[in-house]
């Protein structure tokens, strides 16, 4: 079978399902940890591996500047976020979860920012 590039339906429905039982984890409090309540993640995308095993969820804080403390209060909690995953995925196996920052709204404002540069405006009105 080729590989290709594009995530499989499998694939995209599995991460769907892991994005919906992290963010009913987090609304719900469930990590008992006070820190990563007050940092309020919110879960924007989850890719997960071919193999199903390994799932990277991206994630953003509404709190500015305070990327990195939940990155380490994620982290810190992973197996637990893990063990309270299992239950709410009908899945025949959890995948080991790994949390990254979601970047995409700051590229998005960077090309944002371009596009309003007036060298660029010049270009694009010409």
């Amino acid at each position: 079978m080729a590989h290709s590039s594009a995530p499989s339906q499998r694939m995209l429905r599995a991460g769907e399902l892991i994005r919906h039982a992290l963010a009913d984890i987090f609304l719900r409090g469930e990590t008992n940890d006070p820190e990563l309540e007050k940092l309020t993640p919110s879960i924007v995308e989850v890719q997960i591996s071919p193999d199903l095993k390994i799932a990277t969820a991206f994630v953003r804080t509404l709190i500015m500047g305070q990327e990195e403390q939940l990155l380490v209060a994620l982290k810190r909690n992973r197996k637990y976020i893990r063990m309270l995953m299992t239950p709410k995925l009908q899945m025949k196996y959890t995948p080991d979860i790994r949390f990254r920052i979601d970047t995409s709204l700051d590229y998005a404002g960077k090309i944002d920012d371009i596009l309003r540069s007036p060298v660029v405006k010049r270009d694009i009105e010409s």
